[in-house]
Order: structure tokens, then sequence, then C-alpha cells
């Protein structure tokens, strides 16, 4: 099995807490044919890089033209994960801390990651609550800003971000 949902090392087990809550968003935004495989790897290495346990992903979040991506929808299939979609006009009312112009001119928002994991986190769905300033108006924890993965000779694309829902205990592993 590829990626971060692989069976646990059992050295580790007794690092972690069995039940967790499943609280973080992964925000994804993505090449046009970037694969399942791809983003799996993306997800393993942010995860395993900020000690964040797989088991707690609520979700996957990206913008709306995304939402039939072969690469997401595969992902989200074979992990069983929801995939919350957002337009740009929703996207593009969040201030991130790394807005993008070259997104902006190719999706029409100056990010997709950040603001689709932080939307996806508040689980807000109305545009009532839009436009707001910065992420401390939502009960959103955010816990990884954008970062980018490219595998040379492989092709496609990640960006990926994470929030977590606040009102639930914690997540990270115990060093």
């Amino acid at each position: 099995m590829v990626g971060c949902w692989s069976k646990p090392n059992p050295d580790e087990l007794n690092k972690e807490i069995h039940q967790v809550q499943q609280v973080l968003w992964v925000g994804i935004g993505c090449k046009r044919g970037t694969s399942w495989e791809l983003i799996d790897l993306a997800i393993e290495q942010v995860f395993r890089e900020n000690q964040l346990f797989p088991s707690a992903i609520a979700g996957i979040a990206t913008i709306d033209t995304k939402a039939s991506e072969v690469g997401l929808v595969k992902l989200c299939r074979l992990r069983n994960l929801p995939l919350k979609t957002f337009s740009a006009e929703i996207l593009r009312s969040v201030c991130v801390p790394n807005p993008a112009t070259l997104t902006n001119d190719k999706v029409g928002t100056p990010s997709v990651a950040e603001a689709a994991a932080i939307l996806a986190a508040s689980q807000l769905t109305s545009l009532t609550v839009f436009p707001f300033t910065n992420i401390e108006e939502l009960p959103v924890k955010f816990l990884v800003p954008k970062q980018i993965f490219e595998i040379q000779g492989q092709p496609g694309a990640v960006t990926l971000a994470v929030a977590q829902a606040l009102n639930i205990i914690s997540i990270t592993k115990v060093p």
C-alpha cells in the first residue's frame, strides 16, 4: 500500500493515541493529471514532518473545478474520505498567509490549498459569513501552510495545506 495509511510500525504503537478523532482537513491544489500516488505521498510527507496522524484526516478540500480530478477522486475513494469543494468566489474571500498571483490568474482565487483547508475545517457553508479578514474569526487552527510537491519525471504537482477544527482534542504524536 502506498502512502501514510499503511500499517503502523509496531515500535511506534505505544506513542500513538489509538482512537483519534477525524478533525484535520487537507486542502489540495493540483495540476491536471496528478496521480493519486503523488497526492498520497505529499500527504504522507507533510504528516510525518509535522507529527500528525493520518487517521485524523476528516477529508480533502479543493476548488470546485477539481471535483472530478481523477487523482483526487481516486485518493478519496481508496481512503474513504469525503471530497469537499468550494467555488473560487468563496475561496477568494479567505485571507491566507501565502496568497499566489499565479494561482489567482489561473483559477480566480489567490489560494486553493490553504483557503480550502481553512473553510473545510471551519465547517461553514453559508455565504452570509463571508468575507472575513482573518482565520482568527473561525473555529480553526491552521496547522500547515501550503507546501508544493513535484517528483522529477512524474507528471503533475500537488500543493497542500492542513487545518484543524478547533473543538477537538490534540492529534499530534507524543515525542
